[in-house]
């Protein structure tokens, strides 16, 4: 269709040429190599999928809103990869060298954050969503503070009508980075459990409290797939 962004492509211009020569010899080798370890790494992880219980399997396939914790990017970025799911990311140098990464896996990218170009960020995602793509959310990112969701979400499914899905991506064998996020890089041929939370639905004429409501639903829903997901493999690694 005429004047709909193509699959793997901003929906917005390309970010003003603000880095320096440095910074952007840099992004194009963190981005090359980033690819490169998680198309390595990736086919070799053993993975899972779960729904907690109320759930249903056709949450995976429909149009959604993704919601997980900014450490599980790496892993994500394999598992999801192919499926034309819009991201938001930053504008900072951080979140470039990231929309580039999943952009070679086949995401689309919607520039902004939280703290940064916040409504035009969420316009964006509306627009992925009336165009039929599920968006997801690095619902800590960009900076923290670690596992505290933002609000956005809930503001975007009141206004799309969209369910929200929380989910959390644990290795059973990984490297964790000295980042804000604690990231999570899977060691090759580990074992990977996604859980997804039940499905939760905003309504339209939601008020204020109600949104602050939501909010703490979609926090309890992300720390109890992280908390059982993370689990699984404690109870593994102490059997072995």
């Amino acid at each position: 269709m005429a004047g709909t962004p193509q699959l793997g492509e901003k929906i917005e211009s390309p970010l003003p040429s603000t880095f320096t020569f440095r910074q952007r010899l840099a992004l194009f080798f963190i981005s090359t190599l980033g690819t490169l370890a998680i198309r390595l790494i990736g086919p070799t992880i053993r993975l899972e999928v779960e729904i907690e219980e109320g759930g249903t399997s056709e949450i995976i396939h429909v149009p959604a809103i993704y919601c997980f914790w900014h450490q599980c990017v790496f892993a994500s970025a394999w598992v999801f990869r192919n499926r034309q799911i819009a991201v938001m990311t930053s504008r900072s140098f951080d979140g470039e060298y990231i929309a580039r990464i999943i952009q070679n896996l086949r995401f689309r990218t919607v520039r902004g954050s939280s703290s940064r170009d916040a409504a035009r960020a969420l316009l964006g995602m509306h627009t992925e969503i009336e165009n039929g793509y599920t968006v997801a959310f690095t619902i800590d990112g960009p900076r923290g503070p670690r596992h505290v969701a933002k609000p956005g979400p809930v503001l975007l499914a009141r206004n799309t009508q969209v369910p929200i899905i929380c989910y959390h991506l644990a290795l059973q064998k990984k490297w964790t980075l000295r980042s804000w996020d604690q990231t999570k890089i899977p060691k090759p041929f580990t074992r990977a459990l996604v859980r997804f939370s039940k499905v939760i639905n905003v309504p339209a004429d939601l008020d204020s409290a109600g949104m602050e409501k939501v909010h703490a639903e979609m926090q309890a829903a992300l720390e109890r797939v992280t908390a059982y997901a993370e689990s699984r493999f404690s109870t593994k690694q102490k059997a072995e």
